[in-house]
């Protein structure tokens, strides 16, 4: 009984340590030009004037292999895109919205007889879901977007512009 309870509190410690450990914030005049995402690595990385000044891990699509064909398929797109919009009253916290689909994306879709859908994000938690914090990144769970935590959404949102170009690779 005594080793279950060692083991309970090293479990309880560590899990502790990573959910409150800091991770390094943007300093505060910083403007990012320009997102990288590596979806086989799970991270997002922020660039500005060239420099990487931030890197984020993330989850995606519950299908998180493969470019997004259509609607519904549980992907995160791949491709060059541009940050088009920002909505700091989302059902998912902050988030940036990305231009998904383009031209290529709408056509391919419709080869399949399926619609390219929309509305793919960088965001965080579901409202009320915050508490979650970086245990989020244990599991892909969006539908195709890109989740970070709230304090991180919430950092990158005041730090990029609409129309900063974003590529998301394999």
């Amino acid at each position: 009984m005594k080793a279950f309870s060692v083991i309970i509190t090293i479990l309880t410690l560590s899990l502790s340590l990573y959910y409150f450990y800091p991770e390094g914030k943007l300093e505060r005049d910083v403007v990012i030009h320009k997102i990288i995402v590596l979806k086989a690595e799970r991270k997002l990385l922020a660039y500005s004037d060239g420099k990487l000044v931030q890197t984020y891990r993330v989850s995606l699509g519950k299908n998180p292999i493969g470019d997004k064909q259509y609607e519904g398929d549980n992907r995160t797109p791949e491709g060059i895109y541009k940050i088009n919009d920002k909505n700091a009253n989302s059902g998912w916290h902050t988030n940036l919205g990305i231009s998904y689909p383009d031209a290529a994306d709408s056509k391919q879709a419709r080869l399949l007889g399926r619609s390219p859908g929309g509305d793919i994000k960088i965001h965080g938690l579901k409202n009320g879901r915050g508490f979650i914090g970086k245990f989020h990144r244990w599991k892909d769970w969006t539908q195709g977007c890109i989740a970070l935590t709230d304090k991180e959404v919430d950092e990158l949102f005041g730090h990029v512009p609409v129309g900063t170009t974003i590529e998301i690779k394999p």
